[in-house]
């Protein structure tokens, strides 16, 4: 996208959260952008396969696009291959620039909704860094838009219910799962999993992938981890021994293709925290529709929090009707709008349980982190190691952004999306692990050319390039 454009709300991030605001949205009446920085819409949930590979094997997930095509057709301005790498003036200008050739624009907006999302989170151990070492988000894609699996022999570890479909996507992609490592013991019959009943639809999917694991003589290893990865040109072979080092235990060393690593996931809260809005955690402080403490930006799907697709779609609805209502298009009270959102906010309430359970049944212990030997590389962009991190803070540094400058650690291409949370638990001196690198713009890096370009009239009418 090059040059201005305006529009009464931008949506940034075109996954389940966005695509459903912004049909609420333009429905409402409201001109609607929508941007995203990948090449078609969907987000990591409602991928489109390519053209050839839909017709051998059909649409993923009909359901997106359906959505998709219901966006397009409410008239929703959609801008892909748009990368939104700044804003300002509490996300009414947005600073965006096309990623294929670089070319500037500015977005101005009444409102802006960020649904941007999360990342994969990493946890590094030694021989991370080898090739055939991937996410399991990788490896999914791989499976199920390619049909191609990551290895014929994969080992799967880290936590989190993702594990699940991930292992199962893989099998029937033809690869064989040598093993499946779980930190956590969620699988174990307890009293803190009782929660999981009030969410039968939940249950029933995990336990339909249960069984189709069983089938394949797949066993979830609870209660374990992967201690290193070992291999000359690739991985050959990895060692799995107990999650906790206290616990005993033998370590055993099985041979693999490609080792699949997944730990949950981190909500990417860059662009709501470059506008100043008020954070608990490293999250957004939001209202239960969404609005955050910087008025008209809102916030909705993972970005607010990790709680998988049902509760981003629900909230992106929501954060839509707010806006609505904040931009005065929105219905009468007691209307159906009124009643529909009051429906919307109970489903949210129930979601969000449901996330908080598994928060607690697939935790990262933060003894798993503090245990990463100080050879061990945790930025990969600059080659900084944990024992680098760790140093930096006990010799004055004391805070996440003064190792960050002692180091470099974060100031690579990722810009710390991958290791922010890692540098942040070794550099924490007694402060909370849920600190974060601070939002700078840009937020992605762009040629030097894309921020020169865009230019500011000032009151004399000169033009300026601006300073940001």
């Amino acid at each position: 996208m090059t040059g201005d454009l305006e529009a009464d709300v931008a949506v940034v991030g075109g996954g389940p959260a966005g695509l459903h605001a912004a049909l609420v949205l333009a429905r409402g009446g409201l001109r609607v952008v929508l941007l995203d920085e990948s090449e078609t819409l969907g987000g990591q949930y409602y991928k489109r396969r390519a053209a050839p590979l839909a017709a051998a094997f059909g649409d993923f997930r009909p359901h997106g696009t359906e959505l998709i095509r219901r966006v397009h057709e409410a008239g929703v301005d959609c801008r892909t291959g748009t990368l939104v790498w700044g804003a300002e003036d509490g996300g009414r200008t947005l600073f965006t620039s096309d990623v294929r050739t670089g070319a500037a624009g500015r977005v101005r907006v009444r409102a802006t909704l960020a649904a941007t999302g999360a990342y994969e989170r990493t946890l590094p151990f030694p021989g991370w860094t080898l090739p055939g070492v991937v996410t399991a988000g990788f490896a999914l894609h791989l499976a199920t838009m390619d049909r191609v699996p990551v290895g014929r022999r994969v080992v799967l570890a880290g936590t989190g219910p993702f594990l699940l479909p991930v292992a199962c996507a893989l099998l029937e992609a033809g690869a064989r799962i040598e093993a499946l490592v779980e930190l956590n013991h969620p699988y174990r019959p307890r009293a803190a999993a009782l929660g999981a009943l009030r969410q039968p639809a939940r249950l029933a999917e995990a336990a339909g992938y249960l069984l189709t694991l069983s089938r394949h003589g797949v066993r979830v290893e609870q209660g374990a981890r992967v201690l290193a990865a070992h291999g000359d040109t690739r991985v050959t072979a990895v060692d799995i021994g107990p999650a906790a080092e206290s616990a005993g235990g033998a370590v055993r060393r099985v041979e693999t293709d490609a080792l699949c690593v997944g730990f949950g996931f981190r909500p990417s809260t860059e662009l709501p925290r470059l506008l100043g809005c008020r954070t608990t955690a490293e999250l957004p402080a939001v209202d239960p529709d969404g609005a955050t403490s910087v008025p008209g930006l809102y916030v909705a799907g993972d970005c607010a929090g990790i709680a998988g697709v049902h509760a981003a779609g629900v909230r992106g609805q929501l954060a839509a009707h707010a806006i609505l209502r904040h931009l005065g298009a929105g219905l009468p009270s007691g209307s159906a709008d009124s009643r529909r959102v009051a429906t919307l906010r109970r489903r949210a309430r129930s979601l969000d349980r449901f996330a908080a359970l598994n928060d607690r049944l697939f935790p990262l212990p933060a003894a798993t982190v503090a245990a990463i030997a100080d050879p061990t590389e945790v930025c990969r962009c600059e080659g900084v190691t944990a024992g680098e991190v760790r140093q930096a803070a006990d010799t004055g540094w004391n805070d996440l952004h003064g190792a960050k400058g002692a180091t470099r650690a974060g100031m690579g291409l990722c810009q710390g999306r991958e290791c922010g949370h890692i540098v942040a638990a070794l550099a924490a001196c007694g402060e909370p692990e849920s600190q974060t690198f601070a939002a700078r713009m840009p937020l992605r890096p762009v040629p030097v050319a894309t921020a020169l370009s865009l230019t500011s009239t000032d009151p004399t009418g000169r033009q300026e390039v601006t300073d940001r």
